[in-house]
């Protein structure tokens, strides 16, 4: 896991070189061409977080409405919503989980652009869909997902910037963008965490929140204390926090809040002050957060936010002696029908 960690801004290097930028804006023109009418993403586990970031960015961004579909109308209860005019996107690391082909290929049936979004471009979701996007994160070692999700995340992100400028990024974009790797590199050498991980050995719950493109990163952290630790870790966007479960929060339960530079960050002022006032273990991740992160736009926070609660993540169950390649239970291929 360890490993899988540190090779993150390599793993932007590639999505960023000019060849697979490319390839990705072919796509998005021929998504710009077809215009649908809104866009469907279908997702399981560390994946599903990465399609929510992409819903975001396509409600704020494209200004086209955007959802998560459940697989299981679908696949179990065999229903066939009118996906006709959309386009459904399949977000998969592996690519092989039937019921997300089986969407794909309904969807595709009834006449809707279909893309596949994975790291394996000899996947069946490669195979079922029109279009396909490789994130190109290399091996992951570990069971518990860290680069192929953020891999998703900047691939996704390329795509949504490059239908929204018709097809291409441009020179301003393309120069923030080359920043990243380096700004990545700069976050995982921070030690903050390591020293943080003690403090939580012994925790029996979390919260984690955030608000906007944040919220998908505090899911996602809330995953990995799971399935790397074992501990009781709940999100809550930081307005559903406010709504009933603020009231669990207490000197402890840790509360692990994303606080970027943006709209969101600033909507997350007012937790925090609630937070402050249930005298909440609170640790932030943000360009001032006790966890800091450089400060980026905020489209572009989620890929420098989720790095350091990795880090934490994989120092707790350290700490708490187990063992985060192999979480109990669980395999890096799961087949859900």
């Amino acid at each position: 896991m360890a490993t899988d960690i540190a090779e993150q801004p390599g793993v932007y290097a590639t999505l960023l070189e000019p060849a697979r930028l490319s390839a990705i804006s072919q796509i998005a023109k021929v998504i710009a061409e077809r215009r649908p009418q809104h866009v469907v993403f279908t997702a399981r586990g560390t994946s599903d977080h990465a399609a929510l970031y992409a819903a975001y960015l396509t409600e704020i961004r494209l200004g086209l409405p955007a959802g998560l579909a459940s697989p299981s109308a679908i696949t179990v209860f065999g229903a066939r919503p009118d996906l006709s005019n959309a386009l459904v996107v399949g977000v998969s690391q592996s690519g092989g989980s039937p019921d997300l082909t089986e969407v794909l290929r309904v969807a595709r049936e009834q006449g809707a652009l279909t893309l596949a979004v994975t790291n394996n471009p000899e996947s069946p979701l490669v195979n079922t869909a029109e279009l396909s996007i490789d994130v190109a994160a290399g091996h992951e070692r570990a069971v518990a997902a860290t680069k192929t999700y953020t891999a998703e995340l900047l691939a996704l992100l390329l795509l949504v910037e490059s239908i929204a400028g018709g097809g291409s990024l441009g020179a301003d974009e393309l120069a923030e963008l080359a920043k990243l790797p380096e700004l990545a590199e700069q976050t995982l050498a921070d030690t903050t965490p390591a020293q943080l991980a003690p403090r939580y050995r012994f925790a029996d719950r979390v919260v984690t929140t955030g608000r906007g493109y944040a919220y998908p990163g505090a899911r996602e952290a809330a995953l990995k204390l799971m399935e790397t630790s074992y501990i009781a870790a709940l999100a809550f966007s930081g307005a559903d926090l406010l709504h009933g479960p603020l009231a669990m929060t207490d000197p402890d339960v840790p509360v692990l809040a994303l606080v970027g530079a943006g709209l969101g960050g600033a909507a997350m002022k007012d937790v925090l002050a609630r937070l402050g006032e249930r005298r909440a273990d609170v640790v932030t991740v943000g360009p001032e957060g006790t966890l800091r992160v450089p400060g980026v736009d905020e489209r572009y926070a989620p890929l420098l936010e989720i790095l350091p609660l990795q880090k934490l993540a994989l120092e707790i169950a350290l700490g708490r002696g187990e063992n985060p390649d192999a979480p109990r239970g669980l395999k890096k291929v799961t087949e859900t029908l």
